[in-house]
């Protein structure tokens, strides 16, 4: 969500290990919207952004970008692309969780952050997805919420087993 997009459109846009990445140096790569990678035999859906729930206040520090909310092409390639893996993915990486797992965070931790759009097409996605763990930042916490679903800080996962490997 809070990437240097400026930096990263200027960018050209390549294939690696199955989908497209902007290569930043040569070996961090910013791995793009919608798209699936095979990464040590593990097949990975990624799906970054969402809405920045200070949005009122770095809007007015010119810190907030349109590019932090994914685009429409960029949600359906990801439903396209899918598809074409027939609905199944090992591993699931994306900014936001999906609204079911943040509707039970948000009444867990009483935080008024806000069910967005980013979140139901995420919901839907989990519908038409087998995953065996999906992963998701935003929230800024480590917990477990399932035996798939794992909000990540601070923790260092193993992205296989989601086990912590380091605190």
């Amino acid at each position: 969500t809070h990437e240097n997009f400026d930096m990263l459109s200027k960018l050209k846009i390549k294939k690696w290990n199955g989908g497209k990445v902007h290569q930043v140096a040569e070996n961090i790569f910013h791995l793009m919207r919608g798209q699936i990678f095979t990464i040590d035999g593990q097949k990975i859906f990624t799906m970054g952004g969402g809405e920045s729930p200070d949005i009122e206040i770095r809007f007015e520090m010119n810190t907030w970008s349109d590019m932090e909310i994914p685009t429409r092409d960029e949600l359906v390639e990801g439903v396209d692309n899918l598809q074409k893996e027939g609905g199944k993915v090992d591993i699931v990486i994306s900014h936001e969780p999906p609204a079911k797992i943040k509707d039970f965070l948000l009444l867990q931790t009483g935080s008024d952050a806000s069910i967005t759009a980013i979140n139901t097409y995420l919901e839907d996605v989990s519908r038409i997805c087998k995953f065996d763990h999906w992963y998701f930042g935003s929230l800024h916490l480590d917990k477990y919420i399932s035996g798939s679903h794992i909000s990540v800080f601070r923790n260092i996962i193993n992205a296989k087993t989601g086990e912590i490997v380091k605190r």
